[in-house]
């Protein structure tokens, strides 16, 4: 009886620290592919080890076997660095942290439900690292700040619909090289910044088509 054929659709490995910080750079690229192409090679992967990472996840995150986000985590990047009960608002839940060697100073969070459910999962800084000065739209370079260093540097931040899941917007006004207030879109992805779009001279903040940066020039 000859032997049964391998299937192409199983993993031939498991999927590893490594494969998940290709997972957060595949979302990254269709906005900075040149810094993303950096961190791969920092990473040793090609742009098809990419994809075939990113492939893996989705495939993982809809299976019908789906294994819950808290288990899931813990099976791809290990035990938490640091485990921590948060309250927001009047709302009890926990903060998973793993460190994410492409961004020493930041870490990779999870907040979950007392029942396990996930609620939020972003790149945030890590515990002690010193946060980016934020003073200008100058400051605001992909890959600079994440959703809440910049809504606190620029409050009032008002949260805009992201284009896609993992992705976030906030509109705020900010100075620029002379002073001059001018209203920003701002898109995250994972929680870090991406792109930003600049609208006129003070007023509401500038909101982009679909609740997405939009109506000035993209950075």
């Amino acid at each position: 009886m000859p032997p049964p054929r391998p299937n192409p659709n199983r993993p031939r490995s498991p999927f590893t620290p490594l494969d998940f910080q290709l997972v957060l750079l595949r979302r990254m690229a269709d906005h900075n592919p040149d810094l993303v192409a950096a961190a791969r090679r920092r990473l040793g992967a090609s742009i098809t080890d990419m994809r075939e990472a990113n492939k893996r996840w989705q495939a993982m995150l809809r299976s019908p076997h789906a294994r819950a986000a808290a288990t899931r985590y813990r099976s791809v990047l290990g035990p938490p660095e640091t485990t921590t009960a948060r309250r927001i608002g009047d709302l009890d839940c926990e903060a998973w942290q793993w460190p994410v060697p492409l961004w020493s100073d930041l870490r990779f969070e999870a907040l979950l439900a007392p029942n396990g459910a996930l609620w939020n999962e972003w790149l945030v800084r890590a515990p002690g690292a010193s946060p980016p000065v934020l003073r200008t739209l100058d400051d605001l370079t992909p890959w600079s700040c994440t959703v809440d260093e910049a809504a606190r540097a620029f409050a009032p931040a008002r949260p805009l619909e992201g284009t896609a899941p993992t992705r976030w917007g906030l509109a705020f006004t900010a100075p620029d090289g002379q002073g001059v207030r001018r209203r920003v879109a701002a898109e995250f992805t994972w929680g870090l910044l991406q792109r930003t779009a600049v609208g006129g001279p003070g007023g509401a903040p500038v909101d982009g088509p679909g609740g997405a940066p939009g109506g000035g020039p993209v950075g």
